[in-house]
């Protein structure tokens, strides 16, 4: 969520920091922060909004020094203003932090009682009053930080800085990421690799429970006792280049062309095009061998988890429970004997999907990571990394990433339909090639974008949405109207079509757009049978389906979307694309910000 930078160096930091915290706007954020040492003094701008504020603001009140902390926040405690942004101060203390302090109101009523005066509502500030009241005590700022350390509960990733020491920064991790920089002379912290890529690709990544002394030219690191640890040093493979828009308007209208791309890429790496097979793969366990595989995911990647379900148990007949990683964690599910779980995250540092892998990991399962970060905490506490090959997605709403988790879950159904006998040497090589036409498919997709920008416009003037499909297409929909709702703020909701009667079809009236997401399969006329319901209560159907269903779906449409004739396997890969696209156009339309939507954060590293 929030972005932590912080630099221990030779020349004004500034600047530097909010270039780099330029580079995890990805993540989203409503405030953002800077302060440095200066002299004997600390220094701070803040601003409310997005960093071009923060720049202004330093370019009128410049701020000097070589050592400083900076951030950008998404409020969990306290309206997003410039009172509430970090860094927060305390009698010569200052604190930026990301997570929450769960214990803060404990610690804030004990503060109060202390004669300690707060000037902000987050939990936040608590830190700084406690690192700054045992300095008080005659402690020293490493001592003071760690016993203050020692008083927190909740998930927190810290950097602490002191009055008159241009030469002291102290990091700490307890949940989300934390990674120090090391430069020649200078050294540094960072919430992402990302953020650092400008100045160092050689990085040493905080585990659970550590903190850290950084000065320039070293760093101590501790666990919670104190005790010194050794964690691996290594080079990152994030990229020091600024990932821009190139020719398109906004990171999103990017990432859904660069989908053929990807996609192909994704696939190629666990495909072998040209023999016509699934690449072995080196598993923690053998797929021939599961009575069952779990699972879980947050948001769009727990409605990829879901459309894999369906492929695992149709291709491989693996039975598949999979959970929002928010409930799966509390559910205390049994674990079966002969399981696997497969854990999916973007970010590879959802909270909730880390807690839920880490659930697993203490039951003794074997573990999957199916990310597209392969340096992120979920990646590293896995047996074996399953890598999405999307490249950096800035847009918060998920797309490339989405497309590939597919990508990476068809193959591997595949691939345990092989090892599991129900699919045969024969079907193995039809399969791979339907995959291998899913680039194909989704660039002439893409040439579609002025019919579905001009539906986009009339679909703008609407306030709610229902989206209906059956079997893979049912997430499809809920994927479509959670793309919908996230960017437009267009009330939308997905279901299941058949579901149509038991509640929803009470909402059917003129007012109440209907998108099918109904290519000619198996299924199809049940479908139809559910778009007729609609039209006969006056709801206007939008249907996105192929050359063959849109001529025998015979009835009157608001607009039918009609893409190419496709292998069923890939017909959630590529009809991904046009609900993409349709909620991109209606939030341009509204004039949203499509790319950080409000209140919405990247990578989601609290609870």
């Amino acid at each position: 969520m929030c972005g932590i930078v912080a630099i221990v160096g030779r020349k004004p930091v500034a600047p530097l920091i909010v270039d780099a915290l330029k580079r995890l706007e990805y993540r989203g954020y409503d405030s953002a922060g800077v302060a440095t040492v200066e002299g004997e003094e600390l220094g701070r701008r803040r601003a409310e909004g997005k960093l071009v504020n923060l720049e202004k603001r330093l370019q009128a009140e410049p701020l000097d020094g070589t050592i400083g902390i900076g951030h950008t926040r998404w409020a969990t405690h306290g309206v997003p203003n410039e009172t509430n942004a970090h860094p927060h101060f305390s009698d010569g203390v200052a604190v930026v932090h990301n997570g929450i302090i769960e214990n803060f109101a404990e610690l804030r009523s004990e503060l109060v009682a202390d004669g300690y005066a707060f000037a902000s509502q987050t939990d936040t500030e608590v830190v700084a009053h406690l690192v700054s009241r045992e300095i008080a005590r005659g402690a020293d700022p490493v001592t003071a930080a760690h016993k203050t350390l020692k008083r927190l509960q909740g998930a927190f990733a810290l950097a602490i800085m002191f009055r008159g020491n241009d030469n002291l920064i102290v990091g700490a991790r307890n949940g989300p990421p934390l990674a120090v920089g090391h430069g020649e002379g200078e050294m540094f912290l960072g919430s992402d690799a990302i953020a650092l890529a400008p100045f160092t690709n050689s990085v040493t990544y905080l585990e659970d429970g550590d903190w850290a002394v950084v000065r320039r030219d070293e760093i101590a690191i501790f666990d919670i006792e104190g005790n010194p640890v050794e964690r691996k040093r290594q080079q990152s493979l994030s990229t020091s280049f600024m990932v821009d828009k190139g020719n398109h308007r906004h990171f999103m209208e990017k990432e859904i062309h660069e989908q053929p791309e990807v996609i192909s890429h994704t696939l190629a790496h666990y495909l072998d095009f040209g023999a016509g097979v699934s690449k072995p793969l080196d598993l923690p366990f053998d797929f021939a061998k599961l009575d069952r595989l779990s699972i879980s995911a947050c948001g769009t990647a727990y409605l990829s988890g879901v459309i894999g379900k369906y492929w695992f148990e149709r291709l491989a007949r693996l039975p598949v429970d999979i959970d929002i990683a928010s409930e799966f964690r509390y559910r205390e599910m049994p674990i079966v004997k002969n399981s696997a779980a497969f854990f999916v995250s973007q970010s590879g540092e959802t909270a909730d999907t880390l807690a839920s892998l880490r659930y697993c990991r203490k039951a003794g399962v074997p573990i999957g990571a199916v990310v597209n970060v392969r340096e992120s905490t979920i990646a590293r506490e896995s047996d074996v990394i399953l890598p999405t090959l999307a490249g950096p997605e800035i847009g918060v709403a998920s797309t490339k990433a989405f497309t590939c988790q597919l990508s990476v879950l068809a193959s591997l159904a595949v691939r345990a339909g092989v090892a599991r006998g129900t699919i045969s040497p024969e079907r193995e090589k039809v399969l791979v090639r339907e995959l291998s036409e899913a680039p194909r498919y989704a660039n002439q997709v893409l040439k579609l974008d002025q019919q579905i920008e001009k539906l986009a416009r009339e679909l703008s003037s609407y306030k709610h949405v229902l989206y209906l499909g059956r079997d893979t297409n049912y997430p499809l929909a809920m994927e479509g109207a959670l793309k919908l709702k996230e960017i437009s703020y267009i009330h939308a909701e997905g279901y299941a079509a058949g579901e149509l009667k038991h509640g929803p079809i009470a909402l059917i009236d003129e007012n109440m757009p209907v998108i099918v997401i109904a290519p000619h399969d198996r299924i199809f006329e049940k479908t139809v049978s559910n778009m007729q319901e609609v039209a006969a209560r006056g709801g206007k159907v939008i249907l996105i389906t192929d050359k063959k269903g849109a001529e025998q779906a015979s009835l009157q449409t608001m607009e039918t979307i009609v893409l190419p004739d496709m292998p069923e396997i890939i017909t959630p890969i590529v009809y991904a694309l046009p609900i993409q696209m349709l909620a991109y156009y209606t939030a341009v339309f509204m004039g949203t910000d499509v790319d950080q939507p409000r209140n919405l954060a990247k990578s989601v590293t609290v609870e």
